[in-house]
């Protein structure tokens, strides 16, 4: 006969060795369900895990003297009420202080005696004052005092101790209910202050990466159009100069090399300011006035005609608006060559005392051929690069006039605080 073979594991195989530590898992059980119950459920059960253990420790405190309680059965009903309502005490607490403090002043008029502590009453008039109005308040707080007065009337309430013991049960309450009220007033008012703080902390955050983000498409957008219009110009040339012209059409090829390569080295440092802080970075500084020769040599390679003028004593420019002006000459002199294939374009910077004004015009379009021989074909393009002079305009707290000139050009002025 073959033995009977046992697969399953017996009750305390499953982690617990003894009985002892079953049972001590069960408060733990009991825990995690009523932590993942609602939070309403959660107050009732407690409200109602109270109201019977007072009503328990009520009775318990009666029975020892049932002889002399007459009715006895009464007497129970009466302690008992006092105990179980309090299972809805946060959702009427005033219907709960008038359910409780009746049940106590019927126990003490009926002539019942031995009356437990009055820790019912108590937890009545604490909820009342932490959970109501100041108009229940202060009607309920009327009708207790009245009702102790009529329960301390009845036989048995002759000391004088009774009424003082009452009073002081009342007095501990209420304030406890009044404090209880004024924290959780208190920790609201600040959950409300650190809430408003917090948006307003993310609206900032939002605000400041919404103008970085305007800030390195600007840089963007100038840095490409400028150099990428350049290129397409060159690259235009040198397909028009090939195969009768090699000369030259081997110097649009130098220039297109070479802009791109100062294309590159801008993305190369805007790129850089992006990096995580973290990293050791070699950024050149930010593009100048100082540096204009080299933009007004680039244009004029690619056959736009600059004059370049400074009127009145240079100042030293903070490096916002330096870096402001510097960009204005930029973009206005590729839109220049993008769109109006000018024979020729004038800067201007003018000094005053505390201004800077840039201004940048062309003579119009060219008639005839366009740029070394080629028919005039604009360029198109995104419409950023006037949207981003104003930008710029805007934040250094300048003024900005563009609009067509008398001789069919374009023109573009920019007054610029030096600070």
């Amino acid at each position: 006969m073959r033995p009977i073979r046992r697969d399953r594991a017996g009750p305390y195989d499953q982690g617990v060795s003894t009985p002892a530590a079953a049972l001590g898992r069960y408060p733990q059980l009991l825990t995690a369900w009523v932590s993942g119950l609602p939070a309403r459920r959660q107050q009732l059960l407690q409200d109602g895990a109270l109201g019977v253990a007072l009503a328990v420790v009520n009775v318990l405190s009666v029975l020892p003297y049932r002889a002399a309680q007459h009715p006895l059965g009464l007497a129970i009903a009466l302690v008992t009420i006092q105990g179980v309502v309090l299972t809805g005490r946060r959702w009427h607490p005033v219907l709960v202080m008038l359910v409780i403090g009746a049940a106590r002043v019927t126990y003490d008029q009926v002539g019942l005696l031995f009356a437990p502590f009055p820790l019912g009453v108590a937890i009545a008039y604490y909820t009342v004052m932490d959970r109501t109005g100041a108009i229940w308040r202060w009607i309920v707080t009327a009708v207790a005092v009245a009702g102790t007065a009529v329960a301390l009337a009845a036989p048995g309430h002759n000391e004088p101790y009774d009424g003082i013991t009452q009073g002081f049960i009342l007095l501990t309450a209420g304030v406890a209910g009044v404090l209880t009220r004024a924290n959780r007033a208190s920790l609201a008012a600040a959950e409300g202050r650190a809430a408003r703080a917090e948006a307003e902390l993310d609206r900032q955050s939002a605000r400041a990466a919404a103008q970085e983000r305007a800030k390195i498409a600007r840089e963007l957008h100038d840095v490409v159009a400028h150099h990428v219009s350049l290129m397409a110009v060159q690259a235009e040339a040198t397909a028009s100069l090939l195969p009768g012209q090699p000369e030259k059409a081997q110097r649009s090829a130098d220039i297109i090399s070479d802009t791109a390569r100062a294309a590159l080295t801008e993305l190369r440092r805007l790129l850089g300011v992006l990096r995580r802080p973290s990293e050791q970075l070699e950024t050149t500084p930010s593009a100048s006035l100082s540096e204009l020769g080299g933009v007004l040599d680039q244009v004029r390679e690619a056959g736009l005609e600059v004059d370049f003028d400074v009127r009145g004593n240079p100042a030293r420019l903070a490096p916002g608006v330096d870096l402001t002006a510097f960009r204005i000459v930029q973009e206005a002199l590729t839109n220049t060559i993008r769109h109006a294939r000018s024979a020729r374009a004038t800067v201007i910077l003018t000094h005053e005392p505390g201004y800077i004004t840039v201004a940048v015009a062309d003579s119009g379009p060219r008639r005839g051929p366009g740029l070394d021989g080629r028919a005039g074909s604009p360029l198109t393009g995104s419409g950023l690069g006037l949207a981003g002079i104003a930008e710029r305009v805007a934040s250094c707290g300048g003024q900005l006039s563009l609009g067509p000139t008398e001789a069919g050009g374009f023109s573009v002025s920019a007054r610029l605080p030096v600070r």
